[in-house]
């Protein structure tokens, strides 16, 4: 976490005027999903970067509940901005290469026609006969406002939390102007739990004694207290208990002095009071509860099928991130969403982000070297500048590899060579992605990775491949059967600890499944077992020693054909090697090998060039 006290997401923000902020104003009337009428929309923005002469590189950013149009600094004499720590030159989003915007949220305070706007027809305040917006209605806004800059299409719709929701309408509703798709910390549809803690917010406003039913914008001071009661009862939710309990225990009966009339006996209780009395400096009670309430509406399916139903529209590729210690959007949440866009075969990356901040991590630096990445090599890769290898087929070096007995993968040359053209194939356990690479590079079909270790899978968005993280020991829930026409296990089986799951998924996800692992039962280690007594060590032919080594598995070509006759696994074809000496070995293999190549099926399945398995 952040080492200041007072240190969140609204630390920097203030309530001083935009002072590069845009404004248009659009007369046609805005027929609003749910049945009323706005007779004209002003929209307040602010933009970054240039666009292009082929008006290809904007991104839209779109805000969560609290935030506004100002995204980031325009300089450093600027206000600081919402999520300073990814837009700006040079950084996740650089604005020295896209053409970033952001307006503030219809219904929102910050200049775009809300609660706090005029109505026309009366003269004053809207207040509380601003009618009920939906994220719908807020999108088709920003879409007015897109073509208005004459922005024919997205390369990217970016946005967390509620922002999140307007990247999943953008990408439904619009889906022939949307390129990509980045949902962070997000979700189809609130929990009711997540539900509950805005109803407690909205109530805490209503019941203010200066709400005045909403019409409060003459009669100062306006409800001030219950506004910060619903921020101090949304800053917990933005928190995690290890964040909470890191920022407060050690002090917990030491509360900073903070001028307030709040409860400050305890640290947490000051540091509440600050939060709650600072939002109510820059932020509208009336827009807090429209916005929260547009949030609470949003639905894009409560079943599968729903979702799917929604979703099969999209056709841009998908970036889906979610925050481990994230329980207001919680990554169950986002594996929904992940489930349903894999059953769809869209092309999509997910990464469950190792984090203790919470909700709040995606506008936070804490973690900002794992979601930036993700956000820059996602980017690059729709603008098509991704960085492959320097040369076609250079090996790339696997963190943490299972690899038994040399660091040049040999089973990748064989397995290359083995997948048809235009093959779709999943790779679990993909690592860094070398072998995904080398079958983009040879112009193969849909690929997509499967891999647990959060740094190998920014390796593989920055090569430009879609990867699902993800623990193969519980499984392939999420991918239906016979998906992909190759289906992928290179040396990995060794640190599989669910090996009936996993390979009884491997059969039924692939058409054709190709395993490869390291040999325990070749003849040099059985000598050194035999005669010295001793686990082989690093120096001679493992990688590992017998205290740090991955492997958990240490089975023989013969272990692993007796495992597949045993459970109606069908050995189409088996390859066998001695790395040491460079050379296919046929014969004795299971003494004389020490890398095997298994080509599976489930049953009777015929192979993908269309001849009978051998």
């Amino acid at each position: 976490m952040s080492k200041g006290f007072f240190d969140s997401s609204d630390s920097l923000r203030a309530a001083r005027p935009l002072q590069h902020a845009k404004r248009v104003t659009f007369e046609e009337p805005l027929s609003l999903e749910l049945g009323d009428r706005l007779p004209e929309v002003t929209v307040v923005y602010e933009t970054y970067g240039q666009l292009n002469a082929a008006r290809d590189n904007a991104v839209l950013v779109c805000h969560a509940l609290s935030g506004d149009s100002h995204v980031a600094r325009h300089h450093s004499q600027d206000d600081p901005g919402w999520w300073d720590t990814v837009v700006g030159p040079g950084l996740a989003i650089d604005t020295g290469q896209y053409y970033v915007l952001c307006a503030n949220v219809l219904g929102g305070c910050r200049g775009t026609t809300g609660p706090n706007s005029v109505d026309p027809a009366t003269g004053r305040r809207w207040g509380a006969d601003f009618p009920t917006v939906t994220v719908g209605d807020m999108v088709e806004v920003q879409r007015r406002l897109i073509d208005h800059l004459g922005i024919p299409s997205l390369l990217a719709v970016v946005g967390g939390s509620m922002g999140g929701h307007q990247v999943l309408t953008w990408a439904t509703r619009h889906p022939e102007r949307v390129r990509g798709a980045m949902v962070l910390a997000s979700s189809a549809r609130l929990t009711s739990q997540a539900l509950a803690f805005d109803v407690v917010g909205r109530n805490a406003i209503r019941r203010d004694p200066h709400f005045h039913e909403g019409q409060y914008y003459e009669a100062a001071p306006g409800p001030s207290v219950g506004l910060a009661l619903a921020r101090m009862l949304g800053h917990i939710t933005y928190l995690s208990p290890q964040a909470m309990s890191e920022k407060f225990e050690a002090d917990r009966l030491l509360p900073r002095d903070v001028p307030t009339s709040f409860e400050k006996k305890f640290s947490v209780g000051s540091y509440l009071a600050y939060q709650g009395d600072k939002f109510v400096e820059r932020f509208d009670a009336n827009s807090y509860m429209t916005l929260s309430m547009a949030m609470d509406l949003f639905d894009l399916g409560a079943t599968p099928e729903e979702l799917a139903e929604n979703l099969a529209h999209s056709q841009c590729h998908w970036l889906v991130i979610s925050y481990t210690s994230d329980w207001l959007f919680p990554a169950e949440q986002s594996q929904e969403l992940v489930k349903v866009l894999l059953a769809l075969n869209k092309p999509i990356t997910y990464c469950n982000v190792k984090t203790s901040c919470g909700h709040d991590a995606f506008l936070l630096p804490d973690d900002l070297g794992t979601y930036g990445r993700l956000l820059t090599g996602f980017l690059a890769n729709l603008e098509g500048t991704k960085n492959m290898p320097a040369e076609a087929g250079e090996e790339l070096e696997r963190p943490n590899s299972t690899s038994t007995f040399q660091p040049h993968r040999v089973d990748c040359d064989r397995i290359v060579d083995l997948i048809p053209p235009q093959a779709s194939v999943l790779d679990l356990g993909c690592g860094r992605g070398e072998l995904l690479t080398r079958l983009k590079q040879n112009g193969h079909g849909r690929l997509l990775g499967f891999e647990l270790d959060e740094q190998a899978l920014l390796t593989c968005v920055e090569q430009g491949l879609n990867v699902i993280q993800g623990d193969l020991d519980k499984g392939l829930p999420a991918f239906a059967d016979r998906q992909f026409d190759v289906v992928v296990l290179s040396q990995t089986l060794q640190a599989v600890k669910n090996v009936e799951l996993v390979l009884a998924d491997l059969v039924r996800v692939g058409r054709k499944c190709i395993v490869s692992f390291s040999n325990f039962g070749y003849h040099k280690l059985a000598e050194i077992l035999a005669e010295q007594g001793r686990v082989p060590e690093a120096s001679l032919l493992l990688h590992f020693n017998w205290y740090n080594t991955p492997n958990l598995r240490f089975l023989t070509i013969a272990d692993f054909e007796e495992f597949c006759a045993e459970k109606n696994i069908r050995i189409h074809q088996r390859i066998a090697f001695n790395t040491e000496e460079g050379r296919e070995v046929t014969g004795e293999v299971n003494r004389l090998a020490n890398l095997a190549i298994f080509v599976l099926s489930s049953g009777e399945a015929m192979n993908l060039s269309g001849s009978h398995p051998e």
